[in-house]
């Protein structure tokens, strides 16, 4: 039988949440569902979520997380996302620990893609990052597991806001060689995605040298035709350009005119000047880096003309001090 509201309970206002409490706890598998159905129905309306959360039924949720029907563990699921659309609904999962019962659903087909939306939504609390490092070792088992582009995508999303919190955790995890071939393989969304992750473990020395190993597959990916693309590879070469390895392989690589073409294109629309501006940022501090070489400020010194216009021109003040700072290392004597 299809899941559908238990009759009569869906108009009884703030007696619902109370009697929908009481179906969970009805041992057939179809009542459940119903129950569930219906309780997400409910929960559409903000004031229906906070009743929700106030009635005690966080841990009835906890318990159907395990109830060997799929169905309702993915219903339970799709409900605990629902919750964590709403500040208070994020605390009160992280409060009540439903981390672990969540982190064994990721095994679960059926729920999988839930769970990790569910848990992007806790990624948002103030503590959700931290709290998702717990989750790590089983994130990272999941990395060279899981084949479709979606999940991939959402679990490099996670791993990220997992890197942000505490790169040198991922590190000794061996993060850069589970990453590396996400950066080459497959489609684009999935390697940028992991071009995004790439850029959070470069951000410690350990992880510029880690990362410079992986700068050919950051390379290709700077010459796509997607700025999100460019944005993440242009920022893992600003990290890891501050090391004197990182800058000569990135100079052996040929990313220098990739990058001063992506400072110097000129927009009229202000709307895309504005989202273009963290790109032209990163490229901009990573040719400043390339010209602490002697051969990337020779190639650089060829092109301050053109610098130096682009300078004048800019009307940002964040992107005209970076272009100063740029023009004096490159006009830098020793």
């Amino acid at each position: 039988m299809d899941p559908v509201a238990p009759p009569g309970l869906v108009g009884f206002g703030r007696w619902a949440v109370p009697l929908l409490s009481e179906q969970l706890r009805l041992p057939r598998g179809g009542a459940r569902l119903r129950a569930l159905a219906a309780l997400a129905d409910e929960l559409h309306r903000p004031l229906r979520a906070t009743e929700a959360l106030n009635a005690g039924f966080l841990q009835q949720l906890k318990v159907l997380l395990e109830d060997e029907d799929p169905l309702v563990r993915a219903k339970v699921c799709e409900i605990l996302h629902m919750l964590a659309a709403h500040a208070s609904g994020r605390h009160a999962l992280l409060a009540a620990s439903f981390l672990p019962p969540l982190s064994e659903l990721l095994e679960d087909p059926p729920c999988r893609r839930t769970v990790y939306l569910l848990l992007s939504r806790l990624s948002l609390h103030s503590s959700g990052g931290a709290s998702l490092l717990t989750l790590l070792p089983k994130l990272m088992k999941r990395l060279p597991e899981e084949e479709e582009e979606e999940l991939q995508v959402l679990l490099l999303s996670l791993l990220t806001c997992c890197f942000q919190v505490d790169p040198q955790a991922a590190l000794r995890s061996d993060a850069v060689s589970l990453l590396a071939p996400k950066l080459s393989d497959g489609a684009l969304r999935v390697r940028k995605a992991a071009a995004a992750a790439m850029m959070a473990l470069s951000v410690p020395m350990a992880g510029k040298l880690q990362v410079c190993e992986v700068l050919p597959a950051v390379a290709a990916l700077l010459q796509e035709d997607d700025e999100d693309a460019q944005l993440n590879a242009s920022g893992v070469i600003m990290f890891t350009a501050v090391t004197t390895a990182g800058k000569l392989r990135c100079l052996h690589l040929d990313v220098l005119p990739v990058l001063l073409k992506l400072v110097c294109e000129r927009h009229d629309e202000e709307q895309i000047r504005r989202r273009r501006k963290p790109l032209v940022i990163y490229a901009l501090r990573a040719l400043t880096m390339l010209a602490e070489t002697p051969e990337g400020r020779r190639l650089l010194q060829e092109q301050l003309p053109l610098l130096r216009r682009r300078s004048e021109e800019e009307e940002d003040q964040d992107i005209q001090q970076v272009l100063q700072t740029a023009v004096q290392v490159v006009t830098f004597s020793p």
